[in-house]
């Protein structure tokens, strides 16, 4: 195992939508625990792999720091099936040093994919664990939650990250 550097935006993996994972191999076993000492190791709550310059849809979460529940759970090829609600809540990134931006969630999602193994997983989650999955997953699209703040907001975070002040 093995820690990899986070990737900052506006790095382009950050910006691409990851394809699927076709096949559960060394690799992907390997991604994913390094993926988890990474995320351990940053204090943070969840971990896509664009976020460590892999992509492909693979997630590891684990809230039960802030939730007192739960624990380490691993993703391939996450989709939101079922939602419900909406709740607007504050959110920082490993990939946004600094920021926090409103995000509006979905206050209850199933989530579907497969575990390590390529087991189907199916997950209800809701409040704080909805939120991360969605955090999560939007990463795998593309998207951080640069993507929910104003233009000027970006645009004072991009002038900061090119002169090398975050």
């Amino acid at each position: 195992m093995a820690i990899r550097e986070i990737c900052k935006w506006p790095e382009d993996v950050l910006k691409l939508k990851a394809p699927e994972v076709k096949n559960i191999d060394f690799g992907t076993v390997t991604l994913v625990e390094d993926m988890i000492e990474t995320m351990y190791q940053e204090n943070g709550v969840g971990l896509a792999a664009p976020q460590v310059a892999v992509s492909k849809r693979v997630i590891v979460i684990d809230a039960s720091a802030k939730t007192g529940s739960g624990g380490l759970i691993t993703l391939i090829n996450p989709v939101i099936a079922e939602n419900e609600g909406r709740v607007v809540d504050s959110e920082a990134c490993l990939s946004v040093p600094e920021v926090t931006v409103d995000v509006a969630r979905f206050e209850r999602i199933l989530v579907k994919g497969v575990d390590i193994k390529g087991k189907d997983v199916e997950i209800e989650a809701e409040g704080f664990l909805a939120r991360v999955f969605q955090h999560e997953i939007d990463h795998l699209d593309g998207r951080v939650i640069l993507s929910f703040a104003s233009s000027l907001k970006r645009a004072i975070y991009l002038k900061k990250a090119r002169k090398g002040k975050l």
